[in-house]
């Protein structure tokens, strides 16, 4: 019995799948870390409010949330954000303080080693 049982998200599944094929052509843990929290059989994925990526944030830096950005809270760093979602008033913080929101896949295709990222939960 494989961990991705009872997910049927086929984004999530394809997400997942790409993250290890990743990890491994290009030796990055990083990937590997965030395909295992996805594919935890918990249905609790991270949800992430502004405010503690605020607390951990400086100018430039990389997060990802292996799960939802939340809205709560204040963002005055350009970051850039990959998560599987974000809420609509997260992602107009995170562009109002001239950060970036991307997609989980569009940063692993932007950045396959890995390089530079922080995971917040």
């Amino acid at each position: 019995m494989t961990k991705t049982m009872g997910k049927t998200n086929p984004r999530l599944l394809a997400l997942i799948s790409r993250l290890k094929e990743t990890s491994r052509k290009n030796e990055a843990a990083v990937w590997r870390d965030i395909a295992d929290r996805l594919e935890a059989p918990s249905r609790n994925y991270a949800e992430v409010n502004l405010s503690k990526i605020s607390r951990y944030a400086r100018s430039g830096e990389t997060f990802i949330v292996p799960g939802k950005v939340l809205g709560t809270g204040a963002l005055t760093e350009p970051v850039v954000v990959a998560a599987l979602n974000f809420s609509g008033s997260a992602a107009e913080k995170i562009e109002k303080a001239n950060g970036t929101c991307l997609t989980i896949e569009e940063l692993l295709k932007k950045n396959p080693k890995g390089n530079g990222v922080r995971i917040l939960r």
